[in-house]
């Protein structure tokens, strides 16, 4: 049957898809989406003629091909599919997905495993920005069993440590891509942030909501949604992304203090239309890198929490989000600069299935 291809199913941190090669796919992006879109089943609402589980974070793909350029091992393409509209976003990144590239290379033997640990540099085409995963290979083999734990997977896993070099303007060239430390919104104040991932940050009193509710809480305030997309969409004008009406960027994050002590902040992060039921590594690295930021409504909140003096730079950052925490080291640049040159992070993979995966034939 010529509709199938080589594909691993894999679990990256808090998400889960496929695993492709880029050689298996069509070189046209359309026709490459097409595929995607059959392949997940997307266009119902439990994607029940596909491999999606009918929710944003199991409606992800991951692309994977040998890199040509001299500072990378391989490269990867991230595919955002919608569950419910034919429509595939290549714009964003996904670290959570990003936490399975490495062994997914070893595994298909795009890069050669190492005794004990195997360093694997991602160039990731959608921000053509650089991660290192160290992926533990014992016996020159992926060991995905260990005892890393991370808030929103069950049990526990072999840690894998992502490093994210360069990630000021992943997007949009800017640090503050609007210029500003904060904007206002509708009367609403704002941050944006472009680090990783381009996100508008909101205090969650602005909107009406504590910030300790439950993702569940969350999706049923249709109000307060809406108003939050409205917030989104004009952020993108500022932000220099245009119309972003049929994009998930940038991503809104409602923030607020934690009432534990050891997080730093406490945030819901939107998918961008539903709250995550946890949070995105790269939307973890916009906060982590606005709290860095001198005037933003991250910092100023963080301020405000006593977690640090103002001026100040945090080597370490803990998120809370509806499922746990996520810890984040944060390095920053000579001379006392609050930009931020390298995020790093424990996650955890595991590899599902491994054959072929087949798809509706594509419309001529």
């Amino acid at each position: 049957m010529s509709n199938s291809i080589p594909c691993i199913i894999m679990r990256g941190g808090t998400s889960r898809g496929p695993f492709l090669r880029m050689r298996d796919l069509p070189d046209s992006e359309a026709a490459r989406a097409d595929l995607l879109l059959g392949l997940m089943g997307s266009g119902h609402l439990l994607q029940i003629d596909g491999i999606g589980g009918g929710n944003p974070l199991t409606s992800k793909v991951a692309i994977v091909e040998r890199s040509t350029h001299p500072d990378a091992d391989v490269d990867y393409l991230f595919a955002q599919v919608d569950v419910l509209r034919r429509h595939v976003d290549f714009n964003p990144n996904c670290g959570n997905m990003l936490s399975a590239v490495g062994p997914y290379a070893i595994e298909t033997g795009l890069v050669e495993a190492d005794e004990g640990i195997t360093s694997v540099r991602v160039r990731n085409l959608n921000t053509q920005r650089f991660i290192e995963c160290q992926v533990s290979t014992p016996n020159k083999q992926v060991c995905y069993e260990g005892d890393v734990s991370i808030s929103g997977v069950p049990g526990s896993a072999a840690g894998i440590r992502l490093s994210f070099l360069d990630v000021v303007g992943a997007k949009t060239g800017h640090l503050l891509p609007t210029g500003n430390t904060v904007d206002v919104i509708d009367g609403v104040e704002v941050s944006c942030i472009d680090a990783a991932t381009p996100v508008v940050l909101v205090e969650a009193s602005a909107l009406g909501v504590q910030g300790s509710e439950t993702a569940e809480q969350l999706d049923t305030k249709r109000d307060m949604l809406d108003r939050l997309e409205e917030i989104r969409r004009k952020a993108g004008r500022l932000m220099g992304m245009g119309d972003v009406t049929q994009s998930v960027l940038p991503k809104p994050i409602i923030v607020s203090c934690s009432d534990t002590p050891a997080c730093t902040l406490r945030a819901r992060y939107f998918v961008p239309h539903s709250c995550h039921k946890s949070i995105a590594v790269t939307g973890a690295i916009a906060l982590a890198s606005a709290i860095s930021v001198e005037g933003t409504l991250a910092n100023r909140m963080a301020v405000k929490a006593g977690h640090l003096e103002s001026g100040d730079l945090l080597q370490s950052v803990t998120i809370e989000h509806p499922l746990g925490v996520m810890e984040l080291d944060v390095s920053h640049g000579s001379g006392g600069s609050g930009d931020v040159s390298r995020v790093s992070m424990i996650r955890t993979a595991r590899k599902i299935m491994s054959g072929d995966i087949f798809y509706p034939a594509l419309s001529a």
